[in-house]
């Protein structure tokens, strides 16, 4: 059988792969696992979970699942309500909670959903715990009777206690700053205009006003046109953009460019260099990262460790090296002094302290990196474990002693699919192009 947990939790068409049943299921196997669902008869003290959720309809079935999952299984449930998955992680640990619960499928379409748990202070869970979760799904438990149910209770107030943390973490205000703030009809919409009005800045929100079937729908990170068009015609400094569970982010600058991922960290990673609190004067980043980000981070004196793709990944590379910044050129950002996975609202409040303080634009600012053209090409219908057969690594070898230094070559089997992905980068997109397309031939050729 395939794995049930994938990169980021369990996902899948809500009611349709992603189930009530399998809900509690997933919940009761989590609190036995994370929450030592026994300790209330051997301590007296219950364990206890915080759940939220992004605004999509399937997650109010979902949450009662799981509530009810975890509360039969004797564990004490704070409900969260509407709320970013960072924020939910942060509340996990600042509450003293045994366990964490999200419900969202990030980026993805409304009808589908997912159940990601954490660890205690807020940690991803290793895929060692996952496979656990998922082994022990189905066992015949005793479940608590009486007084050692858990009991459940609403903590919507919790949210304010987010705010106030990420504001904590910037120095200096943002007063004067016109931002327009796109929230994805997702779980932002009340808390990141909330900060950023607090912080000081003129604040527009769009895509704020969820009704559970729209979230990512035409707006947020991965649909940034109209957050282009609103900048531009309102004439505001800059524009912000959130996932559906507000874990990442990206900007457009005054004239309405994208400045992804990469440009984000390497703005922050020069602010902490200059300031003396860049972790051992380095960054962590994915493979995918584009070389014009490594380029810049050399010239500034800055190190860059690569991991494999996914934020899960940095985030280890992270704790094991005793590093602070790392992330995606996504907009998965995590800054490990003040949160223990990707938020996005505090890397846009971090970045737009960047802005205030140096008095220069985010259109300035962002040109300490020069992205090379990047083309990606999915080779469909290959046989993915042949990525590294001769003639594939022979032609590669010979693609990146043409590109020199300013392009490199990427060979990536999906994880999932019959498929190799081809990225390449040079100082033209042209030249990018044809390399790729050169190494896609044989793909399909080598590959089969």
């Amino acid at each position: 059988m395939a794995r049930l947990f994938g990169t980021d939790g369990v996902r899948g068409v809500a009611g349709r792969d992603l189930t009530a049943e399998l809900a509690m299921d997933l919940s009761v196997a989590a609190a036995h696992v994370l929450g030592d669902a026994g300790a209330f008869a051997a301590t007296g003290r219950r364990p206890v979970a915080v759940v939220g959720r992004d605004p999509r309809a399937s997650g109010e079935f979902l949450e009662a699942a799981v509530v009810a999952g975890l509360a039969s299984s004797g564990v004490d449930v704070l409900r969260l309500g509407v709320l970013p998955t960072p924020a939910v992680a942060y509340l996990t640990a600042a509450l003293g909670a045994d366990l964490g619960v999200m419900l969202s499928a990030s980026h993805n379409p409304a009808p589908d959903n997912g159940i990601k748990f954490l660890a205690r202070g807020g940690f991803k869970l290793s895929d060692a715990v996952e496979d656990e979760i998922e082994r022990r799904l189905g066992e015949d438990w005793t479940f608590p009777v009486g007084s050692a149910v858990g009991r459940v209770r609403d903590a919507y107030g919790e949210a304010d206690r987010y705010i106030s943390h990420v504001l904590t973490t910037v120095s200096g205000r943002l007063d004067g700053l016109d931002i327009v703030v796109d929230c994805a009809h997702g779980a932002a919409h009340m808390v990141a205009p909330e900060a950023l009005v607090r912080s000081g800045a003129r604040v527009e929100a769009i895509g704020a006003r969820p009704d559970g079937l729209n979230i990512n729908a035409g707006y947020g990170s991965t649909h940034l046109p109209k957050l282009q068009q609103v900048v531009v015609s309102r004439g505001a400094d800059l524009g912000i953009a959130y996932d559906g569970d507000a874990d990442r982010c990206l900007a457009v600058d005054h004239t309405g460019a994208i400045i992804d991922g990469d440009q984000i960290m390497a703005i922050l990673a020069a602010d902490m260099h200059a300031e003396g609190t860049l972790a051992n004067d380095t960054v962590v980043a994915t493979v995918m990262s584009n070389l014009g980000f490594k380029l810049a981070m050399r010239d500034a004196g800055i190190h860059v460790v690569e991991t494999a793709v996914g934020d899960r990944y940095v985030l280890e590379r992270m704790k094991s090296g005793g590093y602070n910044l790392g992330g995606e050129q996504s907009g998965h950002v995590i800054m490990l002094d003040h949160a223990t996975t990707g938020d996005g609202l505090l890397t846009s409040l971090h970045l737009l302290s960047v802005v205030a303080r140096s008095g220069k634009s985010l259109r300035e600012l962002a040109a300490v990196m020069t992205p090379l053209p990047q083309i990606l090409i999915n080779v469909k219908d290959v046989d993915r474990g042949k990525a590294s057969v001769p003639e594939l690594t022979e032609a590669v070898a010979l693609a990146e002693k043409e590109l020199g230094e300013t392009g490199r070559v990427l060979i990536r089997p999906s994880g999932t699919e019959p498929m190799i992905r081809v990225m390449v980068e040079a100082s033209s997109e042209e030249h990018a192009s044809e390399v790729a397309g050169r190494l896609a031939d044989v793909v399909r050729v080598a590959c089969v």
